[in-house]
C-alpha cells in the first residue's frame, strides 16, 4: 500500500469515529439537549456527498469511511431527537 493511501485511510478512520464519544456520552446520560442537530445535519450532508464522491471515483477508502460517518451521523441525529427533552441522570 502506498503512503498516500495509508495516510488517507487513517485520516478517514479518524474522522469517521470522531462522533463516537458524543454518541457514547449521549447513550450513557440519555441526554442530548446540548447536541446541535443542525451541526450533525450539515455533517451528514457532507459525509453523504463524500460517500457519493467515493462511488463516482471508485475510491473504496473514501466510500467506506464516509459511509460509516453517515451511519454514525444518523445514529446521533436519532439520539438527539429521542433524548431532546431528557434531563441528565
Amino acid at each position: 500500500m502506498e503512503l498516500e493511501s495509508i495516510i488517507g485511510s487513517v485520516a478517514g478512520v479518524c474522522t469517521s469515529i470522531a462522533s463516537l464519544p458524543q454518541i457514547i456520552t449521549t447513550i450513557k446520560k440519555k441526554k442530548a439537549t446540548d447536541v446541535s442537530p443542525v451541526m450533525f445535519a450539515v455533517l451528514f450532508a457532507g459525509n453523504a456527498l463524500w460517500a457519493w464522491y467515493g462511488i463516482l471515483r471508485d475510491d473504496w477508502p473514501i466510500l467506506a469511511t464516509n459511509t460509516v460517518s453517515v451511519i454514525l451521523d444518523i445514529i446521533m441525529l436519532f439520539l438527539r431527537f429521542k433524548y431532546r427533552n431528557s434531563k441528565a441522570r
